[in-house]
């Protein structure tokens, strides 16, 4: 739809512009005759008064009318190089359309060719498959022949790039990837949990090591007081720190 538009914009352009030249070469041969038979006496001037810096020009229609004329005739002088510059556009245009074209083709051919649609081998035998398939391509019968072989000729170039990025190949390079990533992701999750279950035993040992130093702490002031208990009730064993109990001398009867 866009190329259609792009054409009739275009197509527009060029009959406005051809009309402007043929006005203007019109004009100027009006206005030469016009003049002409002025100057010769056939036909009057131009008639209107002007005043200008405080001067008085009664022929100012005359002077208007021969510098309008100069003017003009001096314009056509450059319609040959507005030609050449227009058909230099033109040539470009066809040309950018052109390559368009081409590169609509070659993509078609070249998506055939990594999905593996060619078989043919040979250089010529192999040029001639993919004109065919451009030819009989739904999308491409409004370009010309000569498009659509510069376009296969380029797909029989590049069939080795096709044949590396082929789909099969791209479509198990995806997975593989997917495949890593999965993996990554699952390693990931392991790795996090790794890190909550080692937190979680950090914390667990830090408040074991708390208990134990409770416990300690407790048996420590137990053994004290002991200490200090047992030779008032006459028995004056004193427990070591292994746990065995050692024999003190009795207390004497007071």
């Amino acid at each position: 739809m866009s190329n259609h538009l792009t054409s009739f914009f275009l197509l527009i352009q060029f009959l406005m512009q051809r009309l402007a030249v043929g006005a203007f070469v019109f004009a100027a041969i009006i206005l030469s005759t016009v003049t002409g038979m002025a100057a010769l006496g056939v036909m009057p001037w131009l008639q209107f008064s002007a005043d200008f810096n405080g001067i008085h020009y009664d022929n100012a229609g005359q002077i208007a009318q021969i510098t309008l004329t100069a003017a003009v005739i001096l314009m056509c002088f450059l319609i040959p190089m507005n030609g050449r510059i227009m058909r230099l556009e033109n040539s470009h245009r066809r040309f950018e359309i052109g390559m368009q074209d081409i590169a609509r083709a070659y993509a078609i051919a070249h998506s055939a060719d990594r999905a593996g649609l060619f078989q043919l081998s040979s250089e010529f035998d192999a040029v001639r498959e993919r004109l065919a398939y451009l030819r009989d391509h739904p999308d491409l019968g409004d370009l010309e022949p000569s498009l659509l072989e510069v376009a296969a000729q380029m797909s029989f170039i590049s069939k080795e790039l096709a044949d590396v990025y082929s789909e099969e190949k791209v479509s198990r390079a995806r997975a593989f990837l997917s495949q890593r990533q999965q993996e990554v992701e699952t390693f990931n999750s392991r790795i996090e949990k790794a890190k909550q279950v080692c937190q979680e035993l950090r914390h667990w040992a830090h408040e074991v090591e708390l208990e134990e130093s409770v416990a300690a702490s407790q048996l420590q002031r137990l053994r004290d007081d002991l200490r200090d208990i047992l030779p008032e009730l006459g028995h004056e064993d004193m427990a070591r720190q292994d746990g065995t109990i050692v024999p003190l001398t009795e207390k004497a009867a007071e």
